[in-house]
């Protein structure tokens, strides 16, 4: 360890510092040397280095979206096949390795396995994800290779180190003052070059801290002291090579040894060169430190980006080394940037580190390397990024003419700055005059400043030294807008657009006796969207010729070509009225009616979501199979060529149409539907800050730890809406006639006087609710808060449900501006207690009212005066058009025959019929109108996405959770102005009502029954059948039919009928069923089931439990048709539902068939156990009270007894035989025992009894 040199910056206190150049040298003593030591390389370095090449991809892949160049998403994609090809080899390398080698221990061998598996699956990731990059998704896929980056580096870190790190400690008078720790795998030496330390035997520049905890927080930013020094460590047999990257100029000073004596390491190094390199820098900044060199900027007072343009000078700066080393790896230039204070030392804001670019003297000074140009620095405080730094850096090297060879300081003289030396000509950015506009519009939700409420604030504009102040708002709570609204100023900035200067927005607030208190401030560090460019007629749409668009009555997007008639859809495939024709396979046409009288909103809503879900399904599989690269360009490119796949363009030609393929025909939805967002309508139009932005207002000091966005969310105080607009002063800039001098760029903008609305909320439904109750449910119910106005829907609360079905509206009258923020909360309802906040979300309206995407009241995908999707705006689409065009000074809307309007160069054909309730057409001009508003963002100069009718999907927050989604919320808001039409009712959303039904099955028959007993008397297989049914979620209501008795031929007689009243949702198509869960529950809980019918066939026993033998189920929505005859009946009818024939008992209302029962065997597979002949009778409410039928066979509408044969009592009526069945087969064998035995017996008897007499006869000698 080779100590170069130290620098004492900041700790003047301590004067005994040691300016030497001396050696260290460490051995290391390794155990169980017989076994190997354990002194090795860092664990898989391939990943280290895929590491670093990788992020490095990602920091370019970051810096092309910050600067906004083009295809971002090409370089992530390159970004991510490099890592996937690493992965791939880092595999290979692993898999290679023997984890069985000597010195590896368990753990070794656990994580080579952990970091196969690990490598392996980040590969897959990341070769996945190449292809779902996206122009629209490269930030969010930035974020995912960051998280695969940090796995690797994670997996790179050995989790047992064997060798202890390195310390580095200053001491003064015996006291430790600051240290540094280096990791010892940085530093262990390998003579393969990728398993070595990073820093191993190379000259680094290390900062020390403070010790303890004063080296934490605040306390611990600034640098104590910098160091340069070598380090090296490796094995006692590698010692030959521990000098290999000293700088060259270097001898050693051995201690001499004797004959024989290992080698030692040097006592000290020493300097032997003749020549010391001189060099001379240059560069800008506050703060800087050089090697033992450092210097301080002026001090600017009072800004958030201040601009110093100054140029600081070392002189005479000596480096130690060979020039070219200098050259290829120059030393590191500390800058640190601190607060100063009137009262109190400074207070530390940021650090930066820069290399310089270095200057030989036998280089010349000119391009492409010189002079360097202006590049941006990152300034972090702790780990946290606090600002950038706008500086050039430059090493130049003093030869032997001395300083005459070194360039000329040439800039622009300003004696009003004394001494300082304005940053060089080569270096200091052109600079034109520019004019920054600003709309100053009001103030918004500004929070107390020290205890006090602000009553009179005034907002303050400051670029580049230059700036302007606002109106003064004289009562902040009665209006918070400002009086004059648009004011500039001109400042002199960067033609680079890059290099421009942030621009500070300062609120204060004028209180009493002249004084000015801060409120809060925001820096806007981009200007480069509030740049105005000269209209360009191609970037907006402008055509000279007419283009002809033909539109029907289907929703449909339009191609952005210009020359070109776009076919959407015709009226030909519509036959009569609610009829619509639905393809099949070959030329069959069938024909499905649609009941309007049926239809509501929420068939609308669920066609929608159908539709939605649809899309998302085949947006992820054409995703995952564009692996073409070539592909996925084309479909992020200009939108030309992705238009073809929903729409049929015809070009024009010589009197003939060229028709695109038919396999880019989109399919036409049944229903009229409206645009579900699955997220935040902003997301979808840029926060609606077309022309009004927002900035939120900060105050206090950001965040010291790393969850800065948080803080910094603490920090808001409030938020300033204005534009700005910047544009270069030029005499030709173009004036229209009616251009107003007083509004600048901002022309046509509403006046901000204070404005009644009527704001119409409507809840659809929440999901995914936070459980807030110990059982894991919630109690939910809406409450809505807009300025004074607030309202609590508590009565109507939702039992025991994370995912309640709200279907409400809530009409509110506020007044833009003071009442601007629109906060809809989930609460859950208790019993004893206050009320628990589950999330909320907050809109805000005013930016919608005065959007110029017309988020007041969303615009239908058809006009219609009746049914289910009625026309709800109070303007009909004529209106609305017509006030379009004359506010933006277009020419039209010019109606003509033929279903024609014209609208500047835009020519739009629709239908112009409608029909009335009676089903009478009349002539309208309603739905020219409206496809004018579907196509506005086609309409030259002043063309934008208007808002369609939607449903919006926003998250839910807590306060208390910031960052963490609690559910999301489905609703949509519309505003109506007091002063213009009033509007009509409130749509009705509220849920639908279950219908009423009563489902009939009649079990006539059963065959072919599996038989699972063996009677006792015959010997015979048989069953004794019955059938169990009931539909699901009502498993209490089970019916079961008799028992047919001893079936020996699977067949069973029954004719029974279950009767299942239900309630039934048409449009989910599920059964609604409500139930306490518990007998100690409050409230009854709502499910929703679909609706199925379960069969059971089962064998009954007198003296143990049934014997279950087969199921069926039945999706009544959809289910196979019933076999006509048993035979018929088959397996398939379960196993190929696809291939079946389906009906739906709601349709069908009645159907009688076979239908097999089946059960799993031994194999897990399917088998056939029997089957049924049911009858299925679906009635509603009504009819079953008009025509009631009893259970079984019970009265009403009885059903005759079943016909069953006399095979049930066939042993009684035969004895002999069933005697004959017992002896001579089923126990023929134990008859035969028991007759010998009864002989044997008999025999034993009858010597038993005769002995004694004949053994008498016998002595007597008779």
């Amino acid at each position: 360890m080779t100590h170069i040199g130290t620098k004492r910056d900041l700790l003047d206190q301590f004067p005994n510092f040691l300016y030497l150049c001396h050696w260290y040298w460490y051995v290391i003593e390794t155990p169980n040397k017989g076994k190997g030591t354990r002194l090795k390389t860092p664990g898989f370095p391939f990943k280290v280095i895929m590491t670093f090449t990788s992020e490095d991809g990602l920091n370019d892949v970051q810096e092309i979206i910050k600067t906004e160049k083009t295809y971002p998403e090409r370089r992530l994609r390159g970004v991510l096949e490099e890592l996937s090809q690493g992965c791939k080899c880092v595999f290979l390398a692993l898999a290679n390795k023997d984890p069985n080698q000597s010195g590896r221990t368990k753990l070794d061998r656990e994580r080579l396995k952990l970091c196969l598996s690990e490598v392996e699956s980040i590969g897959q990731q990341a070769k996945a994800m190449r292809s779902q990059v996206k122009k629209s998704t490269v930030r969010d896929k930035i974020k995912l290779a960051q998280n695969f980056l940090t796995k690797l580096r994670f997996l790179a870190d050995e989790p047992q180190h064997s060798v202890p790190d390195v310390f580095i400690w200053m001491i003064s008078n015996g006291k430790r003052i600051a240290y540094a720790r280096v990791p010892s795998k940085d530093l262990l030496y390998s003579t393969i070059e990728e398993e070595k330390g990073k820093d191993c035997g190379k000259v680094k520049t290390i900062f020390l801290r403070i010790p303890g905890k004063k080296g934490f927080g605040p306390a611990g930013w600034t640098v104590q002291s910098k160091i340069e020094i070598y380090l090296w460590l490796g094995l006692s047999k590698q010692r030959k090579d521990y000098l290999c990257g000293l700088p060259n100029g270097f001898e050693e000073n051995k201690l001499s040894r004797g004959p024989g004596m290992p080698c030692s390491p040097p006592i000290s190094l020493t300097y032997m060169s003749k020549t010391v390199d001189q060099f001379h820098i240059s560069y800008l900044f506050i703060l800087y430190v050089l090697s033992d060199n450092s210097n301080i900027i002026f001090v600017l007072a009072e800004t958030l980006c201040p601009t110093w343009d100054q140029l600081l000078v070392f002189e005479n700066v000596e480096l130690f080394g060979e020039a070219t080393e200098l050259r290829d790896d120059p030393p590191i230039i500390v800058i640190e940037i601190y607060d100063q204070d009137t009262v109190g030392k400074a207070d530390f804001m940021g650090r930066t580190f820069a290399k310089p670019v270095v200057k030989m003297a036998d280089e010349h000074y000119g391009p492409p390397r010189f002079p360097p140009q202006l590049e941006y620095y990152q300034i972090y405080r702790g780990n946290c990024s606090a600002g950038e730094m706008l500086a050039a850096f430059e090493l130049l090297q003093i030869g032997p003419n001395g300083k005459a060879d070194l360039p000329p300081i040439d800039g622009p003289t300003d004696m009003d700055r004394g001494p300082i030396l304005p940053v060089p000509l080569g270096i200091r950015p052109v600079l034109s005059k520019y004019r920054i506009e600003v709309l100053f519009w009001g103030l918004r939700d500004l929070k107390r400043v020290n205890l006090a409420q602000v009553d009179r604030p005034r907002v303050d504009i400051e670029c580049a030294g230059k700036g302007v102040q606002s109106a003064l708002i004289p009562n902040y709570k009665k209006n918070p807008n400002f009086s004059t609204l648009v004011k500039w100023f001109e400042v002199d900035l960067p033609e680079n657009e890059l290099l421009h200067p942030p621009l500070n927005i300062r609120v204060v607030d004028c209180r009493a006796f002249g004084r000015y208190t801060l409120v809060g401030s925001n820096a806007v560090t981009s200007l480069r969207k509030f740049i105005y460019r000269a209209t360009d007629k191609q970037a907006n749409n402008y055509s000279t010729t007419e283009e002809i668009i033909v539109v029907s009555m289907e929703t449909e997007p339009s191609c952005k070509k210009m020359d070109t008639v776009v076919k959407l859809d015709s009226d030909d495939d519509k036959d009569g009225k609610g009829k619509k024709r639905k393809r099949k396979k070959g030329d069959e046409i069938e024909e499905e009616e649609l009941d309007e009288s049926m239809l509501d909103w929420w068939s609308k809503y669920f066609a929608s979501i159908e539709t939605l879900t649809e899309a998302l399904k085949a947006q992820e599989a054409a995703l995952s199979d564009s692996e073409d690269k070539d592909d996925m360009d084309i479909a992020d490119g200009g939108g030309k060529a992705r238009e073809f796949i929903i729409i049929k363009v015809f070009y024009r030609g010589k009197g003939k149409k060229k028709k695109m393929p038919d396999m880019f025909e989109k399919k036409k939805p049944k229903l009229d539907e409206l645009k579900v967002y699955p997220k935040e309508l902003e997301s979808d139009f840029d926060n609606f800050e077309d022309w009004l932005h927002s900035f939120n207002l900060f105050r206090g000091k950001g965040g010291d730890d790393d969850d800065q966005n948080v803080m910094d969310e603490d920090r808001i105080v409030g938020k300033f809406k204005g534009s700005l607009c910047m544009y270069k002063v030029s005499d030709d800039m173009p004036r229209d006639m009616s251009f107003d001098s007083n509004m600048g760029m901002f022309q046509n903008i509403p006046h901000n006087d204070p404005i009644n609305v009527l704001v119409r909320i409507y809840v659809i439904r929440a999901t995914d609710l936070h459980p807030a109750d110990i059982n894991g449910k919630a109690d939910p119910y809406i409450a809505i808060r807009l300025g004074k106005s607030e309202i609590k829907d508590k009565e109507n609360y939702i039992s025991k449900q994370l995912n309640p079905l709200f279907g409400k509206s809530f009409d509110v009258e506020a007044t833009f501006p003071m009442d601007s923020t629109l906060t809809v909360s989930i609460y859950d309802w208790d019993l004893v207690g206050t009320d628990d906040l589950i999330g909320e979300t907050k809109l805000d309206l005013e930016n919608r009212f005065y959007s110029k995407h017309r988020a007041t009241c969303g615009i239908t995908s058809n006009y219609a005066i009746h049914g289910y999707n009625v026309w709800r705006d109070p303007l009909k689409p004529t209106q609305i058009l017509a006030k379009l065009c004359k506010d933006g000074k277009l020419d039209g809307p010019h109606y003509g025959p033929g279903g024609r309007v014209k609208v500047e160069n835009r020519v739009f054909m629709a239908p112009t019929e409608i029909e009335d309730e009676n089903g009478l057409k009349k002539q309208t001009e309603e739905h020219l109108a409206l496809t004018v508003l579907k196509h506005w963002e086609e309409i030259p100069k002043v063309g934008c996405k208007l808002v369609p009718e939607h449903v919006e999907t926003r998250p839910l927050l807590h306060p208390d959770k910031p960052g963490i989604e609690q559910g999301r919320i489905e609703m949509w808001v519309d505003m109506f102005p007091k002063d213009m039409t009033a509007p009509g009712p409130a749509l009705d959303i509220s849920p639908r009502k279950p219908k009423k039904f009563e489902l009939r099955v009649i079990v006539w028959n059963t065959d072919e029954v599996v038989l699972e007993d063996d009677d006792i008397f015959t010997g015979e297989k048989s069953s004794d059948i019955f059938v169990r049914g009931w539909l699901k979620g009502q498993q209490e209501d089970k019916q079961d039919t008799d028992v047919h008795y001893h079936s020996i031929t699977g067949e069973g007689n029954f004719n029974w009928r279950f009767v299942y009243p239900f309630d039934y949702l048409m449009a989910e198509e599920k059964i609604v069923i409500s139930k306490k869960e518990s007998m100690f529950a409050w409230d009854e809980t709502e499910y929703k089931i679909p609706a199925r019918l379960n069969l059971q066939v089962w064998d009954a026993d007198h003296f143990s439990a049934d014997d279950f033998l087969g199921a069926i189920e039945l999706d009544l929505n959809r289910f196979p048709r019933g076999a006509k005859t048993a035979k018929q009946c088959s397996i398939e009818m379960v196993t190929n539902e696809g291939e079946m024939p389906m009906v739906s008992i709601f349709k069908q209302k009645r159907i009688k068939g076979w239908w097999p029962f089946v059960a799993r065997n031994e194999e897990d597979e399917f088998e056939l156990t029997g089957k049924v002949e049911a009858e299925l009778h679906l009635l509603t409410g009504e009819e079953a009270e008009r025509s009631p039928a009893g259970e079984g066979r019970n009265e009403p509408d009885p059903l005759e007894k079943p016909n069953r044969p006399d095979t049930s009592l066939l042993w009684f009526l035969t004895p002999f035989k069933a005697i004959k069945h017992l002896i001579c087969t089923q126990y023929k064998w134990l008859a035969i025992k028991i007759v010998t035995a009864l002989l044997l017996l008999a025999l034993l008897a009858i010597f038993l009894y005769s002995m004694p007499g004949y053994m008498v006869k016998k002595m007597l000698g008779a």
